[in-house]
């Protein structure tokens, strides 16, 4: 998985929470069908993945060398 499968890319390594949470939500609300979000946060945000499930997207998630988590994100009907 790198940035470039990513339309927009949420850095949230920095941010205190929910931020990341919130602006990950509002990047997913602007984007297209076939477009992609990832999330960069320093730990798997296991509360994401069940506002995604609910909300119709679906998601890769791996750990960086680097120890920070990589969430890449898209509208399931563009599987």
């Amino acid at each position: 998985m790198s940035d470039a499968q990513a339309d927009r890319i949420i850095d949230g390594r920095e941010l205190e929470p929910p931020e990341p949470f919130v602006r990950t939500m509002e990047a997913l609300d602007a984007i297209a069908p076939g477009e992609k979000v990832m999330l960069q946060i320093g730990r798997e945000p296991f509360p994401l993945y069940r506002a995604l499930s609910l909300n119709g997207f679906e998601w890769l998630t791996r750990q960086a060398p680097d120890g920070c988590y990589e969430v890449l994100i898209w509208h399931k009907s563009a599987a």
